[in-house]
């Protein structure tokens, strides 16, 4: 099968003359052939007199690709998130929480899952198939519920009763009910939406209490971080509300949200680190 097209200014004629890494990416001819005509037609739509808006196609933004990669920057910043993780995983959670500390499990599983959401999401704005996608969302929704999970835990201390178990059993039931929900009965993007932002809700409220509680009877400064990581991952979040053409072919409100969300978590592993130092110190002072 011939597919001829221009792509960055060069001529390509067969399929076997494809540059490699579009070729490990699964690109076909008739996508080679879509991914160039949307980039002709959003050229002339922009050297028009005067010039014309930038358009979707097939409910999505004309990205420029890099590396085969559908939008570069997304991946980039998911990349970032999964480096955010790790840095919390390895810097702070493993190297500076006991292990006799009863939440630091849970931090560290929140670690590790959050860096298998982020690279299922890289892999998701690598290329875009039904796999990838679900991949994607079934991962972000795993982060989200586990987030509220260990939230619920750490604000009530639920650890110090029964290990947290019994809450987990349930957020493992309802998890897969909602995953088999999507698959099996009905893949509802407005469902799947708010439940997660329902579930968010939920923990930017109990953390943002924690915080104006703790500072309030501690007068720590580090006791304000929940509070602060809460408003700026909202205010992230607010790109998406704010959904308009890529500037440069490349920078959307949605990798903008990525970019902004790398910084809060930094952060955010910082505070468990010194929540759980405070936390093991007051311990020890009631011993003694």
């Amino acid at each position: 099968m011939h597919c001829r097209h221009r792509d960055g200014g060069r001529n390509t004629n067969q399929m076997n003359d494809q540059a490699l890494h579009r070729r490990l990416l699964l690109w076909t001819c008739p996508q080679e052939c879509d991914y160039t005509c949307q980039h002709i037609i959003t050229a002339q739509r922009q050297a028009a007199d005067p010039p014309r808006p930038v358009v979707q196609f097939h409910g999505k933004w004309p990205f420029r690709r890099v590396l085969g990669m559908q939008e570069p920057l997304s991946v980039l910043f998911s990349l970032g998130n999964l480096g955010a993780h790790y840095y919390g995983l390895h810097a702070c959670v493993l190297p500076h929480i006991p292990a006799r500390y009863s939440l630091r499990p849970f931090y560290v599983f929140l670690a590790r899952l959050g860096m298998a959401t982020w690279l299922f999401s890289a892999v998701f704005h690598t290329r875009d198939f039904p796999l990838t996608e679900q991949l994607d969302y079934f991962a972000a929704g795993a982060s989200v519920l586990y987030g509220l999970y260990y939230t619920v835990v750490r604000v009530f201390r639920l650890d110090l009763r029964d290990g947290g178990g019994g809450g987990g059993g349930l957020c493992v039931a309802l998890y897969l009910a909602h995953v088999a929900y999507l698959k099996l009965w009905r893949w509802d993007y407005t469902y799947n939406m708010a439940a997660n932002v329902a579930c968010g809700a939920v923990s930017n409220v109990l953390w943002t209490w924690f915080s104006w509680d703790r500072y309030r009877k501690s007068r720590r400064a580090w006791a304000i971080w929940p509070g602060i990581v809460v408003a700026w991952v909202l205010v992230a979040m607010s790109m998406e509300l704010l959904d308009f053409a890529p500037i440069w072919s490349s920078v959307d409100a949605h990798s903008l949200w990525h970019l902004g969300t790398i910084a809060p978590t930094v952060l955010w592993y910082n505070f468990l680190v010194k929540d759980a130092l405070d936390d093991i110190a007051a311990s020890e002072r009631l011993k003694a």
